[in-house]
């Protein structure tokens, strides 16, 4: 990266200064955080603000390191205001989805901007699927949108099996944020990369036919 834009700085700052009042002030993160009872009495504010509270330093951390990488393919090639509604659309959708897979879980919390990073990181995807992306673990590059799909896919498994203290269901609403949001932004990929657009869909369709078939 050569430069990161105003607006990255930004959000990077007020993820960090908002996550470390909370780190420190327990009264204001659970305040702040998602709960699915406290949006349900009417604190609605919830869904905007947890995305910015963090678990810790590491989470904190990987979700700024995320956004930092593909942040500027977004703000390139749609500009600086697209990538505002992507991710403050991402972070809402992601909360949402939530919201809806757990809507009689009154205890249900959750935090941190995964669902907005992951809005972005779908897509920037879908605007540059031809870029290729190292994995720690992996020492080959991977195709992005193969990324794309296998992280989704596996989020749908996280979801289903309530893998690890994640929460993979607002990843996946972040992803379908940044999807959408994206396609009606940038309607001309529908006529640059129709196949990428039908493949990338694949995992968003199987989730709803699995909730639908009760499997979910």
């Amino acid at each position: 990266m050569s430069k990161i834009d105003l607006v990255t700085i930004i959000i990077i700052a007020a993820n960090v200064i908002i996550s470390y009042k909370g780190f420190s002030d327990f009264g204001f993160f659970e305040k702040y955080k998602f709960n699915v009872g406290g949006v349900r009495r009417g604190e609605q504010f919830r869904l905007f603000s947890s995305g910015f509270l963090h678990v810790d330093n590491a989470h904190l951390f990987f979700n700024m390191f995320s956004l930092y990488f593909f942040a500027d393919v977004v703000i390139n090639d749609l500009g600086v205001y697209s990538f505002i509604i992507i991710y403050v659309g991402s972070l809402l959708l992601g909360n949402l989805l939530s919201l809806y897979f757990h809507k009689d879980e009154y205890y249900y919390s959750a935090v941190g901007a995964s669902g907005a990073v992951m809005g972005v990181i779908y897509s920037a995807i879908l605007l540059q699927p031809g870029m290729s992306l190292y994995m720690f673990f992996i020492p080959i590059p991977i195709p992005a949108y193969l990324f794309g799909i296998g992280y989704l896919l596996y989020s749908i498994y996280g979801m289903k099996n309530r893998v690890g203290n994640i929460g993979h269901d607002a990843h996946f609403g972040g992803a379908i944020g940044g999807y959408v949001i994206t396609l009606i932004l940038a309607s001309w990929l529908f006529k640059e990369n129709l196949l990428m657009i039908g493949l990338l869909a694949i995992p968003i369709v199987l989730l709803f036919i699995l909730k639908k078939a009760g499997k979910m």
